[in-house]
């Protein structure tokens, strides 16, 4: 087995030793997530806090000072 194999064992082990279960975010939330974490990134801002809600399957991102960002699973993401 090659070393992507090997990569792909340990980031499995790895992400479930940090979220203890495993989320499932949409394709539409996860390309979502993905541009709001560069947006805030080319602005310099601190992300706080980047947190997948299982009962509603929100992520919830707190950045910088105070900007907070909501990212429902159809992708559409508004601020707080």
């Amino acid at each position: 087995m090659g070393s992507g194999w090997r990569f792909q064992r340990w980031y499995r082990n790895l992400c479930v030793r940090i979220e203890e279960r495993a989320i499932l975010p949409t394709a539409e939330q996860d390309h979502a997530c993905l541009r709001v974490c560069q947006m805030l990134s080319n602005g310099y801002k601190d992300i706080h806090l980047f947190r997948f809600d299982p009962l509603t399957g929100n992520v919830y991102i707190l950045a910088g000072d105070s900007v907070e960002v909501n990212v429902p699973p159809s992708g559409l993401w508004n601020f707080l």
